[in-house]
């Protein structure tokens, strides 16, 4: 038996360090997912823990077993959300919210209905990349021609994108920050509605005051209008497809757990879907394991309706399990609990805490140049010290979502960064003043995190710490 050594921040470092190179290497030089570039970080740090702290290969590798087990539910349900996403589709539910917010359209209230239709979109479909990359380009098209700065225009598209990347339960991060740190994926959706909606709230108020300066131009629809009659030609649209989603956030508000109701939408989507559209058995069934390929001639409207099904939901489970076994070999080993140690030194308050959880999740992104890790990473090294202190895991999981998603697309060379440039075709750097919803929502975070506004605390586990 081998004398182990107790972790320090040099042991810690030194697979964080390979992992941040490689990965912007990968992501930056050669455009590759994280997936790769994350096993090179567990492999740094199985040898770290094994020659390094003296560790056997088999306490490794229990401690990622143990951490994979943390994320199984976390796993479960986006495969189930997977499904729902192409019953949804196939029903007409999420094209008749796409319809319906599209006609929110006005010259006098145009980013306000800009930020509301991003909201819906990216509710409906749980991503901030598909809203963008449809209804966005429409929208940036839109503003152009009413005269709204084109910067202007992109922010509210992202603000909007972003707020149902983080709020939507379809969505992979949303699913993927409690996950991380420990709680639920519908208690964690309730509890980010105390720093999200004030901060949407704001953000709409000045989207409505720089708005009101070009009220009154004439407004061109001609790409909106486009879109709509695509959607009403190829689905049976109708008020009552809305219902799909209601009854899921009835099902959240009555505190059910998460894979039932998500189950039951899934079920109601595909009834709808035979209802309304004249789906057959196995139309449903492929929807939900194989996702949906709508052709409607509009390369716009297929690519927003294109998607969802189990099999679609793979890449992220993928990658959430590679996740959980780098941080499960960091945790196990006690370098996450050195880096923690190093922290608590600085943090010695609830809101230094959770300035120093965004500070290191913006830094992430920065340095990782993805989202995802910019979840992960600050989720495992920060959960034993929010535990030590007493926090809650939904706050974690909460402040984790407040920074990693919301500041990922203001990034240039981060790949939400990137992606955001290429479908608007505006650099991060000129949009990125007027992402409100992005830029807000961490500062009402940190303000949370001072004042101990929503906040509770357990002070016996401070003291058996």
């Amino acid at each position: 038996m081998k004398t182990k050594k107790q972790a320090t921040l040099g042991h810690a470092f030194i697979p964080i360090i390979v992992l941040m190179v490689v990965l912007a290497v990968a992501i930056i030089g050669f455009e590759a997912d994280p997936h790769i570039p994350l096993l090179v970080g567990i492999i740094v740090a199985t040898l770290v823990a094994m020659f390094s702290l003296g560790y056997t290969w088999e306490e490794v590798e229990k401690g990622a077993i143990e951490t994979i087990q943390l994320s199984m539910q976390a796993i479960l349900i986006l495969m189930i959300i997977g499904s729902l996403i192409g019953t949804w589709i196939l029903s007409g539910t999420v094209p008749a919210m796409i319809y319906y917010g599209l006609q929110l359209l006005s010259p006098s209230i145009f980013l306000v209905a800009t930020l509301l239709i991003c909201s819906i979109v990216s509710l409906a479909t749980g991503s901030s990349w598909t809203t963008a990359g449809t209804v966005g380009i429409a929208l940036i098209g839109v503003g152009q021609g009413l005269g709204i700065p084109t910067p202007i225009v992109a922010g509210c598209i992202v603000s909007g994108a972003y707020f149902g990347d983080k709020m939507s339960p379809l969505s992979d991060t949303t699913n993927l920050a409690p996950a991380m740190a420990g709680s639920t994926l519908f208690e964690h959706i309730r509890y980010m509605f105390y720093t999200t909606v004030p901060s949407y709230l704001i953000a709409m108020i000045l989207y409505g005051i720089i708005g009101a300066r070009y009220a009154g131009r004439a407004l061109d629809t001609a790409n909106i209008d486009m879109i709509l009659n695509a959607i009403s030609s190829n689905f049976n649209i109708s008020p009552l497809l809305i219902l799909p989603p209601i009854i899921v956030i009835i099902l959240v508000l009555l505190k059910i757990p998460a894979l039932p109701g998500l189950v039951s939408g899934t079920v109601i989507g595909g009834l709808f879907a035979a209802l309304f559209q004249g789906a057959g058995l196995g139309d449903i069934i492929d929807a939900a394991h194989y996702g949906v390929v709508v052709e409607t001639g509009v390369e716009l409207v297929d690519e927003l309706l294109s998607g969802g099904g189990l099999d679609g939901m793979m890449w992220t489970v993928s990658l959430i399990l590679l996740a959980m076994v780098f941080g499960g070999i960091m945790e196990r080993t006690g370098m996450l609990q050195a880096i923690g140690n190093a922290i608590l030194k600085f943090a010695n308050s609830t809101g230094s805490l959770i300035t120093a959880t965004i500070l290191t999740s913006v830094a992430v992104n920065i340095l990782a140049a993805d989202q995802y890790l910019a979840i992960v990473i600050p989720g495992r090294m920060y959960k034993s010290v929010y535990d030590e202190r007493g926090l809650e895991p939904r706050l974690l999981s909460r402040t984790l979502e407040d920074a990693g998603t919301l500041t990922s697309p203001l990034i240039p060379w981060n790949t939400c960064g990137a992606f955001m440039q290429s479908a608007l075709s505006v650099s991060p750097l000129q949009f990125a003043p007027f992402a409100f919803l992005n830029i807000l929502n961490p500062i009402v975070a940190i303000i949370y995190g001072y004042t101990g506004f929503s906040i509770k605390q357990d002070k016996s586990k401070i003291a058996k710490s």
